[in-house]
């Protein structure tokens, strides 16, 4: 007697995406919205082990309706730049304003996630006059202060380093791990997909950039409009220092999410409506000091 199994849900409907080479930086994959005719770009930043797509699907059309939207994969994740150069955070924020060189836009607004929170705060630092406010959800001006934080901190550190000597078929492994953990907590097909595509030593490296990431001596000097998302029942990145970021930027407004460190895609029904305050809040600062 045969057995129906329901089909596998299907994949999202995600916007148009294409590969694209930065020169002098390798390819990386991007998905663009147009937006409304004159408004704003969004610079979507996914957070460490996601991709633009398992980060931001849920938040794509939503955005579109009001904004151009730019999504791109960092460095080693998913479809990103390789290279065999040591991950960097400051790499990834040139990788992102090269991207909008390319595309011929010349300000954003850019919207980081968890690791896309430094990706974001250093695309500002780096490219000053290019960035129109910044958006930072889930994330955190540094990331490693207790005891705990440092021992992941070093094992990472030499996870990173053995990685650049690991042999394929083990890191493959690595890959295979990754997938059937998430495959047991209901992922489907498409975002395994997206983690298959993972380069794991980047991964790690990234990991410990992460870490080692600390915004404390000019996180006062920002200057631009700035909206703080913070997970109310993150455990990832804990939630006083979410408040810490927050209370860090002069002027920045609070927009709180009743959620874990996922809640982007664990409860989009709280998350997306949110961020969207939190965009046209900067947009709206951000038009009414051009205009003073």
């Amino acid at each position: 007697m045969s057995v129906n199994t329901p089909p596998e849900p299907p994949a999202p409907q995600l916007p148009h995406g294409f590969h694209l080479d930065l020169p002098g930086r390798g390819e990386t994959f991007v998905r663009t919205i147009d937006g409304p005719p004159g408004a704003p770009t969004v610079l979507l930043l996914h957070g460490w082990t996601a991709t633009a797509d398992l980060n931001w699907f849920h938040c794509y059309a939503p955005l579109g309706e009001h904004y151009r939207v730019v999504a791109i994969d960092h460095r080693g994740h998913g479809r990103g730049i390789r290279s065999r150069k040591p991950f960097r955070i400051e790499d990834c924020a040139d990788d992102a304003m090269a991207v909008c060189d390319a595309l011929e836009i010349p300000f954003v607004i850019p919207v980081g996630y968890s690791m896309g929170g430094p990706v974001a705060l250093q695309t500002w630092r780096r490219h000053p006059a290019r960035v129109r406010g910044l958006v930072l959800a889930a994330t955190a001006p540094w990331f490693r202060t207790s005891r705990t934080e440092n021992l992941a901190f070093l094992g990472l550190t030499g996870l990173a380093a053995l990685a650049r000597l690991t042999p394929a078929q083990v890191q493959q492994r690595l890959t295979d791990q990754f997938y059937l953990q998430h495959k047991t907590d209901g992922w489907e097909p498409w975002a395994a997909q997206e983690l298959s595509r993972h380069d794991w030593r980047m991964i790690l490296e990234a990991g410990h950039a992460v870490m080692r990431f600390s915004a404390r001596d000019w996180l006062a000097t920002i200057d631009v409009p700035t909206s703080v998302l913070i997970t109310m029942r993150d455990t990832t990145v804990p939630t006083r220092r979410q408040v810490r970021l927050f209370e860090g930027i002069e002027g920045s407004e609070a927009f709180r999410v009743d959620g874990d460190h996922s809640a982007v895609a664990s409860v989009p029904q709280r998350f997306v409506p949110t961020l969207l305050r939190a965009v046209q809040s900067v947009v709206e600062r951000a038009n009414s000091e051009v205009h003073v």
